[in-house]
């Protein structure tokens, strides 16, 4: 792992070893879409450290309305802590997400209470899936965040994975409210990544009939004229320019990611001010074979913020 750039202004905390995952590799880091089961909250299970068999924390299912009035399930790694950490899924995936699942079992671990939610049209949350709805995205993390402030908990870090790492820099561009961000392999361009998606001549096709469907070995999915349009707008350089001089932004980028290259974290490296970058060598997008370097980097970052918190 390799640090191409770090003008934080705290100094960094002492690493943390690089340990081995004790949580199984997956082949995709994509899920698929479930059914709400629960519109209340409730203990969905006590999870016990299998060294000592001594309960450690109990997640809780949650559901929070967002400003649509879906409903957005999520789940709750409760320590009992005041701080939460909200985890933000990517694209065409959910909370349960191999890269979500590990950080939060991970940030549990340190006794800091994790949130890992579906956004709206995703896993078990309501709404309609759309292929853009990055700013839709922003507002309903700002719907969770505000959930738990009112519920006097303090969410001191957002976490966001590929399409949820532009997530979370957009809402740090858009509310300024948080003083903290990380941003797992989010995309830089957003024109870029298109064309390998929808094929050559998207534009043609879309402007003809007014949508694409997208067969992806799942379900499927339709891509809306509106949607695209929504995404092809979305600027992430203007936005970036927008945050706060004060929020601290770590971007993680696997030097071998195969979806979004590398070189778009080095974008966001060059125009965010209060910024580190941390490659994860051999690293693909999904962290296939790097979750214990990818976690490790993170919980770094974690430690760090909250010792200069406390």
């Amino acid at each position: 792992m390799r640090t191409l750039l770090h003008n934080f202004h705290f100094a960094p905390h002492d690493s943390l070893n690089c340990r081995i995952s004790p949580f199984p590799i997956s082949s995709s880091c994509f899920n698929v879409r479930l059914p709400i089961n629960n519109n209340q909250i409730s203990c969905s299970k006590l999870i016990m450290d299998s060294a000592d068999k001594n309960s450690v924390c109990a997640q809780k299912k949650i559901v929070i309305p967002n400003s649509h009035s879906e409903k957005l399930v999520g789940l709750l790694h409760e320590t009992g802590s005041t701080e939460i950490i909200v985890l933000c899924h990517g694209f065409r995936s959910s909370k349960n997400n191999q890269i979500m699942n590990n950080v939060a079992n991970a940030i549990e671990k340190e006794g800091i209470s994790a949130f890992r939610f579906d956004f709206s049209g995703n896993g078990e949350s309501e709404g309609s899936f759309y292929y853009g709805n990055y700013n839709h995205e922003a507002d309903d993390l700002h719907s969770v965040i505000q959930y738990f402030s009112n519920m006097n908990r303090v969410v001191p870090i957002i976490l966001g994975h590929s399409k949820g790492g532009d997530v979370v820099l957009l809402y740090a561009s858009k509310y300024q409210d948080i003083r903290n961000v990380i941003n797992l392999s989010g995309r830089y361009d957003l024109k870029t990544g298109v064309r390998e998606r929808l094929g050559g001549d998207f534009l043609e096709r879309i402007k003809q009939q007014g949508f694409i469907d997208v067969e992806d070995g799942k379900s499927g999915y339709r891509v809306t004229e509106e949607s695209l349009m929504e995404r092809l707008r979305t600027d992430m350089h203007e936005a970036c320019l927008k945050i706060d001089k004060e929020c601290r932004v770590l971007t993680v980028h696997g030097s071998d990611d195969e979806v979004i290259p590398v070189e778009d974290a080095k974008e966001f490296a060059k125009i965010i001010p209060n910024h580190k970058l941390e490659i994860v060598e051999g690293a693909d997008h999904c962290y296939t074979k790097h979750q214990s370097q990818l976690v490790s980097t993170v919980m770094e970052f974690v430690k760090t913020v909250m010792v200069k918190n406390n």
